[in-house]
């Protein structure tokens, strides 16, 4: 995998240790956490009891020379409209967030890595496999 992007409960899972998750980000080339992922993680940390403990641990994941931000954009937007489409003629609807996730794997090539099954409902996003 050259290009993934990691979902919030997959980074979560990554923070505590999870080999499978640990190895995928390590076989990659570049690792990609999306705006909707980041306001996702900070929402929880501000209802946690260890807010500044995980924004440290945050900062220092974006620290890593192959961790990439990816903001949204008019492509995303695009992205975001076809699958919001596709699961609504499918009767497949998913998180709102979880939709602008997919748009930007999509958007990137990348593979999502996550633990989701939703996203399999997802037309053409390449998800990855424990």
């Amino acid at each position: 995998m050259t290009r993934v992007l990691i979902d919030s409960c997959a980074y979560t899972r990554f923070v505590s240790g999870d080999r499978s998750v640990l190895a995928a980000l390590s076989r990659a080339k570049t690792v990609y956490l999306s705006v909707f992922v980041l306001a996702e993680l900070k929402a929880g940390f501000k209802v946690g009891t260890h807010e500044a403990l995980n924004r440290k641990i945050l900062t220092a994941f974006f620290a890593k020379p192959s961790v990439a931000f990816l903001p949204a954009g008019e492509e995303t937007a695009d992205c975001y409209a076809r699958i919001r489409s596709a699961l609504r003629q499918a009767g497949r609807p998913i998180p709102t967030n979880d939709v602008w996730i997919a748009a930007q794997a999509m958007e990137t090539g990348s593979v999502l890595i996550t633990f989701d099954a939703h996203f399999t409902h997802v037309p053409g996003l390449r998800i990855w496999e424990a």
